[in-house]
């Protein structure tokens, strides 16, 4: 299971430029979730706690006002590490079959400081999608 969860991170540009020790200590605390087609991941309002990174399939973000697709290589729930106080702001539902990895809020945090570069590469993923909220808010 360790070596998919290496595989899959290896494919995600969030975890690409890590080198072999920082995958494998990434990989050692993450899991691989699935989920059925109209399954719910992430669901508005309630306490976040991790982050999906998707590697097969694809979820739909309900957003308030429209819903976007995300797929292989993308991640969702990543405002729930920014605060352990934040709630959902989306629902996020299977449009397909999902495979992902899940890493838990607490652990994610641990893994930032001592790879912030990770951080870093989610950056320009996170303000696209705060644009595109300010640009398409309805």
């Amino acid at each position: 299971m360790t070596e998919a969860i290496i595989e899959g991170l290896r494919t995600v540009p969030i975890f690409a430029t890590l080198d072999d020790d920082a995958i494998a200590r990434a990989a050692a605390i993450a899991g691989i979730d699935e989920h059925a087609k109209g399954s719910v991941l992430i669901e508005r309002g309630l306490p976040g706690a991790g982050l999906f990174v998707i590697l097969d399939g694809t979820v739909a973000v309900e957003l308030q006002h429209r819903t976007v697709e995300l797929g292989p290589g993308e991640f969702v729930g990543e405002l729930s590490l920014l605060s352990e106080h934040m709630t959902r702001s989306a629902r996020v539902r299977a449009a397909t079959d999902v495979r992902a990895i899940a890493i838990a809020r607490h652990e994610f945090v641990g893994l930032l400081n001592e790879h912030p570069q990770i951080a870093v590469a989610m950056l320009p993923s996170l303000a696209q999608r705060l644009q595109d909220l300010i640009e398409h808010p309805a």
